[in-house]
């Protein structure tokens, strides 16, 4: 996104008091400014080929950018209210320190596909972290990055296209796994120097999205499996599984680390000596404490002497869903004809299922919240600015209403029933927390709308972080795309 000069009047003003009456340009001309650090706007160019990076909580930059919208919109200029976010990359740091405090022995490997940022990416590779690939795209955009060793990828796709096999070995990333015997025969033809890790199925019962219906070899099949890749005298290093993506139980996982165990022996009767053991993704950022006590616990119990057993992990959404926060115009509005107020404003709700309130944003399923359709999630928006002010008086009348994107496709639907300010209009603005995980990465552009821009910052406790970026970039790396 594109941020304008700043001026004294840039500066995101306090809550307003509510007796206070505002005016549409009220966040642009209020005297009552956020005490702010002098270089909150002043971004840092920290790598060559990413924009800016500022400082300050996530807030103060989702209200400058409507305020910057506000003046874009000024000056006609084409899509001045688009969509953005604002991504802090402290929240992903803390998120690191947070998995050393609780896994320590547990190397995480980010599961790329879960958002491909490349500030992430880069903030992660400087702090050590591994990388979970799927394909030869992820793959070559970790790489391309520098400073990561092949050995800190592994390309955790069970089934791959042949090219894509060829393109890992041509990479030197070796570590890879499998749950059929056809793909052996891929991997023994086009890359036998592979370092297997076997993928076995996990109970995905308790989770949000299930894997288990596509990949995952059940242990009855396990130690033929091992038989075959042995007699195609390719090397099986370990044991992968996952137990889905959104896991609620976190005690799912000593079961499948039951299961991995089994797996283990099973490899010693083929004649391998296992020295991996990947306990996958899954991890949700409200359990994570408790399924890193079972995590600890089961490994514990079912691999007491880990001498020589590398231990990883592919997390994903636990690294970025807090990190992202969108902003969304209302471009349109749907409400009952009302003869009691000039606004339209009408105290009729629909039925149950359909609120005759209904809200249009510049942002829908074909975009970032395609984690709605894909990944199952519930958003809750909440009032960013409204009427030209951002404070929303606990007292302000709400209504049933619903959120929908801006395409013309029916199922473009946010929210199907929210309670949101009945007074909001074309012009004001939504907010969307929690927005990091499975979004942009699977965004569109259908019907012509472009994707959302990221703005980026790091809020209070952040310089270590910005530490770790500039020690990287210092090194030559991250500055190519």
């Amino acid at each position: 996104m594109e941020i304008l000069p700043l001026t004294p009047l840039d500066i995101p003003v306090s809550p307003i008091a509510p007796h206070r009456e505002t005016t549409r340009n009220d966040f642009i001309l209020s005297e009552h400014a956020l005490p702010s650090a002098p270089d909150e706007f002043e971004g840092e160019a920290i790598f060559d080929s990413l924009p800016p990076l500022f400082r300050g909580h996530p807030e103060i930059h989702l209200r400058n950018g409507v305020m910057n919208a506000s003046r874009r919109a000024a000056a006609n200029v084409p899509d001045a209210e688009k969509a953005f976010f604002v991504a802090d990359l402290t929240q992903v740091y803390l998120q690191h320190q947070r998995w050393l405090r609780c896994l320590p022995d547990i190397e995480p490997h980010y599961a790329v596909k879960c958002n491909p940022d490349p500030y992430v990416l880069r903030l992660l590779a400087s702090l050590g972290a591994g990388f979970d690939c799927a394909s030869n795209g992820e793959m070559s955009q970790v790489l391309r990055i520098g400073g990561v060793d092949p050995d800190r990828i592994i390309f955790a796709n069970p089934c791959k296209a042949t090219s894509f096999i060829r393109g890992a070995a041509k990479a030197g990333v070796d570590k890879m796994t499998f749950d059929n015997p056809d793909e052996l025969y891929k991997i023994a033809r086009t890359h036998p120097t592979a370092k297997l890790i076997i993928r076995i199925l996990a109970d995905d019962s308790k989770s949000i999205c299930r894997f288990g219906i596509k990949f995952g070899a059940s242990l009855d099949v396990v130690f033929d499996l091992l038989l075959k890749a042995r007699e195609l005298h390719l090397d099986v290093i370990g044991v992968s599984f996952h137990v889905g993506s959104g896991c609620y139980d976190p005690t799912i996982y000593e079961d499948a680390i039951s299961r991995a165990r089994q797996a283990f022996d099973m490899g010693g009767r083929a004649g391998y000596r296992f020295s991996v053991l990947d306990i996958g993704g899954g991890f949700e950022d409200a359990r994570f404490e408790a399924a890193a006590a079972v995590i600890n616990h089961a490994i514990d119990k079912y691999f007491p002497d880990r001498s020589g057993i590398r231990l990883i992990a592919e997390p994903g959404r636990f690294y970025v869903s807090r990190a992202f926060s969108l902003a969304a115009n209302i471009i349109a509005r749907r409400a009952p004809i009302s003869r009691e107020s000039e606004r339209g404003v009408d105290l009729v709700t629909g039925n149950e299922e359909e609120p005759a309130l209904m809200y249009y944003i510049n942002e829908g399923v074909y975009g970032a919240f395609n984690c709605i359709m894909f990944d199952h999630q519930t958003v809750e928006p909440y009032v960013l600015s409204m009427d030209g002010s951002f404070h929303v008086s606990a007292s302000e009348p709400v209504s049933a209403s619903s959120v929908w994107g801006p395409t013309c496709d029916s199922i473009d639907c946010v929210c199907k029933r929210v309670e949101l300010p009945r007074a909001l209009q074309v012009g004001d603005w939504l907010g969307f927390n929690n927005m990091g995980a499975y979004t942009i990465c699977a965004a569109s552009r259908f019907n012509g709308f472009q994707l959302s821009d990221v703005i980026y910052t790091t809020s209070k406790g952040g310089e270590e972080a910005r530490s770790a970026l500039r020690s990287f970039a210092a090194e030559d790396h991250g500055h190519s795309l």
